[in-house]
């Protein structure tokens, strides 16, 4: 009898401290959804449902969609349909009328193409955005981005899930394996239709990358082998950044480090929880865990990964992009 009183008074104890709120999460917070056309959707408004002490509420939805890009309109309404009916998502008809019900926004439509056009009245209204990968359709888009987000003095953060993996910290900082030479951010291949090739799954692989390597990088180059798709960055400093997109039925992990001294790689698979814990964090306080000009290095990277595969695989400088 007496463990079993134990255990319980364990168990309240340890749901007590679950539900204590962080010191940065300081008042309670509506949050509100742009585009309804991914698994993204449920998935984070369910993320903050399960941490109430992170005190923020999804609380509003505007469907959006792009009619001509089958991945979007199969999948807008019925994403739509699950916030609406398992959490009390009101949808609403229009962005405008969203704003007006909420205090934060996530950019959820995948698309990238509208997502300029979507963040603006977003970061005009002085809303704090999170933007879903991809961050824009096209370089100069993320560029806008970028610059409107300055303009209004409204800050923004977009970035994978990746990033976000446990085992990005002790990479980044201490791999364990001498000097670093070389760096590898893998994830699975996936292109999407009106977008460079790597800016929809191949993104996930690059963010990881960078969030060890950091910017820094000069010139980028790629090509396939052996069915793998393969963009291999040099940063000023001499490493080797690589994006590799690996063949099909080939397991890789997202993150592999060589040193002088031996290797290292991830374990395991991150899920949503860091991200979502980061995005709850800069509603609240409204520090980008991302430095803009660090996203805006990564879609130069992918974009130059593209002109090389246009140009045979040859070197193409991120100097170039920049004039």
């Amino acid at each position: 009898m007496r463990t079993c009183v134990f255990a319980l008074v364990l168990a309240v104890a340890s749901a007590s401290m679950a539900a204590e709120s962080p010191v940065w999460a300081t008042q309670d917070l509506k949050a509100g959804i742009i585009g309804t056309d991914t698994s993204h959707v449920p998935a984070f408004t369910q993320q903050f449902q399960k941490h109430p002490e992170w005190r923020i509420k999804v609380v509003a939805a505007f469907k959006g969609g792009s009619p001509d890009l089958p991945t979007s309109a199969d999948r807008v309404e019925g994403f739509a349909k699950t916030i609406q009916e398992k959490y009390g998502v009101e949808i609403v008809d229009s962005i405008e009328e969203l704003l007006k019900k909420v205090d934060v926004v996530l950019l959820e439509s995948v698309d990238g193409r509208p997502h300029l056009a979507q963040a603006t009245p977003v970061l005009k209204a002085g809303k704090r955005l999170f933007i879903d990968k991809p961050l824009a359709a096209s370089l100069e888009d993320a560029r806008k981005i970028v610059q409107l987000s300055k303009e209004t003095g409204t800050p923004f953060f977009s970035c994978s899930s990746y990033r976000f993996h446990p085992d990005i910290p002790r990479l980044r900082d201490n791999p364990g394996v001498g000097k670093v030479t070389k760096v590898q951010g893998s994830s699975p291949f996936n292109i999407l239709a009106f977008h460079p090739d790597l800016y929809f799954y191949g993104i996930h692989g690059v963010e990881a990358l960078y969030a060890v390597m950091g910017r820094g990088c000069v010139s980028v180059s790629r090509k396939v082998e052996n069915g793998a798709d393969i963009t291999t960055g040099q940063w000023k400093d001499g490493r080797i950044g690589v994006y590799y997109g690996p063949a099909k039925g080939e397991k890789v992990p997202a993150i592999r480090i060589w040193g002088t001294e031996g290797t290292t790689e991830t374990k395991g698979s991150g899920g949503y929880d860091g991200a979502v814990q980061a995005i709850a964090e800069f509603f609240h306080t409204g520090r980008p865990p991302i430095d803009p000009m660090e996203t805006l290095e990564i879609f130069e990277f992918m974009t130059a990964a593209q002109h090389s595969k246009e140009r045979g695989g040859a070197s193409v400088p991120l100097a170039e992009l920049r004039k």
